[in-house]
């Protein structure tokens, strides 16, 4: 359809659209951009796109694709589905045979057993599932989602907010009509989505490679107090100890199962912790200064150059001293929930396993390494745990239990205003010392007011007994 024969450029892109589009669709496009006074060719080369016409179909029709399935979401899950599996698949996902399940049920099975005589919390009943790297990002998706979404949607609606006046004239933007997503405005809400969808893919996808089970963040990443083992990680864990791989697994198994009976036991805790990683990423104020500069000569309709700024960090999340506050609350319950579970661990394994004690201290190194979740955290809500704490978690609970017992170190997860606070963690050894001087003091005030209380109703029936027939005081006596 090109009017002008020299101009092959104009062709190719004409034949794309075409492809994608359809015929009224293309010419509509191609108009916009001739009005627009663009070059495709030129628009082409300086944005980076495949001199190939065939690669640039390709592309071009992935992106309209991934685009039109975000919606108006701020996080394509879609996208953030597609890319974890890609993200799985390229470091390898090896099939869970019949042999690697059976030694996963059986070490989860053993676990339990186990467990029993190390805590006065029970067998979670859930189900025992050996899942390969695939079936793990899969299945805890759902809940990186609901983690994800709150920070994504304060960043796509202070990015809207900003845009808003210098996106107005694009309402006809070619690029937009070419690919069927109206307003300017809305491309690049959608391209956030999109941007959103691919960070929180790539690290669900990268975790899926490393997670041991369901539970390396210390958060409940599914429903239900099931409880599942990864082989390939575990075997690649084991690789590198001087410790046997049947040993290895059987620690791990202990670990999660422990996850499981906590929070199957404890019904506040999943909605506390989840309710507390929202809350702290819905409140974070965003820097629409840094976004206002970053923005300012990018071009909406460039998707690589949105995807760069996005990426590059020019979003910069602010924390205000409430949401600080709200983080060191969040980290304490993390590390109270990591913590409790490295002392029932090892104390269920130490009379079964010879290299307990390595194995533990291989599991705190990995953490104190910046492992998986804290990465993870970091990336999509901004939240770093710090392995110090869970280190003075697990000293309190350790004395706890030598000072009280194993249930009364348990009944603390009861009711969350019995949880050690952040305070208490910077002396996790003077925690019994200081509740139960918290609880004399208590004791004192209440017989102190008791002993007022019962010297005042003593007084007033001393005073109706010198009164005839309990009559009141004449005027004189009032007097």
């Amino acid at each position: 359809m090109s009017e002008d024969p020299s101009r092959p450029g104009d062709e190719n892109w004409e034949a794309l659209l075409r492809s994608m589009l359809g015929p009224e669709a293309a010419e509509e496009a191609m108009s916009a951009m001739r009005a627009a006074g663009l070059d495709p060719e030129a628009m082409a080369n300086a944005a980076g796109l495949p001199q190939d016409r065939n690669q640039l179909a390709m592309m071009l029709n992935q992106m309209q694709q991934v685009l039109a399935a975000g919606g108006e979401d701020p996080v394509n899950w879609a996208l953030a589905g597609d890319i974890s599996s890609q993200v799985v698949r390229q470091a390898g996902d090896p099939t869970v045979t019949a042999a690697q399940a059976a030694e996963v049920t059986q070490a989860l099975h053993v676990a339990d057993l186990w467990l029993d005589a190390a805590t006065e919390l029970g067998p979670g009943g859930g189900r025992t599932r050996a899942w390969s790297r695939s079936d793990w990002a899969e299945q805890t998706l759902p809940t990186w989602k609901r983690l994800a979404e709150p920070i994504a949607t304060s960043v796509a609606r202070a990015l809207e907010n900003v845009l808003e006046e210098q996106t107005r004239e694009l309402g006809e933007h070619p690029m937009a009509a070419g690919l069927g997503l109206g307003s300017g405005a809305g491309m690049i809400r959608q391209l956030g989505g999109a941007v959103f969808g691919m960070q929180v893919g790539q690290a669900v996808g990268t975790l899926a490679g490393e997670a041991f089970g369901t539970s390396d963040t210390g958060l409940p990443l599914i429903e239900g107090p099931h409880t599942s083992l990864v082989p390939a990680n575990v075997a690649a864990f084991a690789e590198g100890l001087d410790t046997p791989a049947e040993e290895v697994r059987l620690f791990l198994a202990v670990r999660e199962v422990a996850h499981a009976r906590l929070f199957a036991n404890v019904p506040w805790l999943r909605s506390h912790l989840l309710g507390a990683v929202e809350a702290y990423a819905r409140e974070i104020s965003i820097d629409t200064g840094a976004i206002e500069e970053a923005v300012r000569s990018l071009d909406p309709s460039d998707p690589e150059a949105l995807r760069e700024a996005f990426s590059g960090g020019v979003f910069v999340l602010e924390q205000s001293d409430t949401q600080r506050a709200a983080l060191v609350r969040l980290e304490t319950a993390l590390a109270l929930v990591e913590g409790w579970v490295e002392v029932v661990a090892g104390q269920a394994v130490a009379p079964h396993l010879p290299h307990a004690v390595p194995l533990r201290e291989m599991i705190r190194r990995r953490r104190a390494a910046g492992g998986p979740a804290e990465q993870t955290f970091s990336s999509l809500v901004g939240l770093e745990l710090r392995p110090r704490r869970v280190r003075e978690a697990a000293t309190l609970w350790t004395h706890l239990a030598e000072e009280r017992g194993d249930a009364a170190r348990d009944a603390l997860w009861s009711h969350p205003d019995l949880m050690p606070s952040a305070e208490e963690l910077d002396d996790p050894r003077g925690f019994v010392a200081g509740r139960d001087a918290a609880a004399t003091a208590e004791g004192d005030v209440d017989a102190a007011l008791a002993s007022i209380f019962a010297e005042a109703e003593q007084s007033d029936d001393s005073d109706d007994d010198t009164r005839p027939d309990g009559d009141a005081p004449d005027e004189d006596e009032s007097r």
